[in-house]
């Protein structure tokens, strides 16, 4: 009887689009501690019962098997043979995820289990766990932008359009005369028309030369600014990964379409720390507080590290500033979030970026009364922009911005 069941099974998972089912999955994979948000360091998310739980969701609601399919695998004279046939279907979707190298797993399962200890640490230190891949959180971004990018009603995007003129390869303006260092992008027809005005032959000679205009392409060096503080993953929904999710995007996008351009990621809770984009699919929530001016800070002196044409903070929040650093490292806190010295001091923050030519947009996942007034105050300082949005609506926010706006920036 398990052999059936294990070769009907491989004729069914001959039909099944791994790469959907890997999108089902996201909210795990991207998983931010909103499980447990009392214990952000918490694993439960990682557990294999969580992978199993999400597999089987997956395949049941989740449209990745049609219809047929799944009465296919429901036919069985009693209820028990059809568990029997449907556990054993998860258990090999699991096997082909981490075979094609989505998710790794470790642990021991408690039978194997040596070595000193109590029972209770051998059980936390070898249960069967999996870790998502960078294979996983690549393909993750690339579907997470083709996603947003159908929602924007685009299927392409070249460099950050601008209103200047340069010698490119796509032609946008009058020719001109070439000068020394310009790509040499000739307008034929302008330079034999030129030759023959000036010698009334063909004869083309260095003045003659005529090159076209494209649209002047600028380079973009972006920070993306997360808050993951304790309030990101609390009040019965998980903005974290969401943001996580268009972090992956964002930089899906630069890689392939403005290969030309920058991005850091900046978290900030109590203080403040730059990840690598690779980890940034696997960080989580946690401490508890706001530190926006260090946040910002960091920020900055990455921006001024960099010669680009346009710089910028794209700063995703729910929460009022609440803390800062201290000179002596020590971090000031105020759960309340409206202490004028805090506030203070981020204000100052903001103003140091505006005079460092950086420009900061901020989305709120919130709509608290005094954190919109906080949030318009640092608009007007910077002279940016602010969003009002919700998880499910930020990534289409955040990238329409990113692509849109640097016309109006850039002159």
């Amino acid at each position: 009887m398990k052999y059936r069941y294990t070769k009907y099974i491989e004729e069914l998972l001959d039909g099944l689009d791994m790469e959907a089912l890997v999108s089902r999955l996201s909210d795990l994979l991207l998983s931010s501690g909103f499980s447990n948000p009392w214990d952000p360091q918490s694993e439960a998310d990682q557990s294999m019962q969580a992978l199993h739980d999400a597999v089987l969701d997956a395949l049941l609601n989740g449209g990745v098997m049609s219809d047929d399919m799944l009465k296919s695998l429901m036919q069985e004279p009693s209820d028990d043979a059809a568990r029997a046939r449907l556990e054993a279907m998860v258990q090999q979707v699991i096997e082909q995820l981490t075979e094609q190298g989505f998710v790794t797993t470790t642990g021991t399962p408690p039978s194997q289990q040596t070595g000193p200890g109590t029972a209770a640490e051998n059980a936390r230190n070898t249960e069967p766990r999996f870790e998502v891949t960078d294979k996983a959180l690549d393909f993750l971004g690339y579907r997470a932008l083709r996603d947003l990018l159908g929602g924007l009603g685009r299927g392409n995007a070249g460099g950050h359009d601008t209103r200047e003129l340069a010698t490119g390869i796509e032609a946008g303006g009058p020719p001109r005369p070439y000068e020394f260092g310009d790509t040499m992008n000739l307008d034929a027809a302008a330079t034999i028309l030129k030759a023959i005005q000036r010698t009334g032959t063909m004869n083309v000679d260095y003045e003659d030369l005529m090159i076209t205009q494209g649209d002047y392409q600028s380079s973009c060096a972006t920070v993306l600014l997360l808050d993951c503080s304790h309030s990101m993953v609390l009040y019965g929904e998980d903005r974290f990964t969401p943001a996580k999710r268009v972090a992956l995007a964002l930089s899906s996008l630069i890689r392939h379409q403005y290969p030309g351009d920058a991005l850091n990621a900046v978290l900030f809770h109590d203080s403040a720390e730059e990840v690598p984009l690779a980890q940034l699919g696997r960080v989580r929530v946690g401490p508890y507080y706001t530190n926006t001016r260090e946040g910002l800070r960091l920020a900055r002196r990455i921006l001024e590290r960099q010669r680009k044409d346009m710089r910028q903070i794209i700063m995703i929040t729910d929460g009022k500033p609440s803390a800062i650093s201290l000179p002596d490292g020590r971090i000031y806190k105020n759960a309340f979030g409206l202490d004028p010295y805090v506030l203070r001091e981020t204000f100052a923050e903001v103003a140091a970026c505006r005079r460092a030519g950086i420009l900061i947009n901020t989305f709120m996942l919130a709509r608290d009364y005094d954190l919109v007034a906080f949030v318009r105050r640092v608009t007007r300082i910077c002279h940016g922009k602010a969003y009002f949005t919700t998880p499910y609506t930020l990534g289409q926010y955040v990238l329409q911005d990113y692509m849109a706006k640097k016309t109006r920036n850039v002159h």
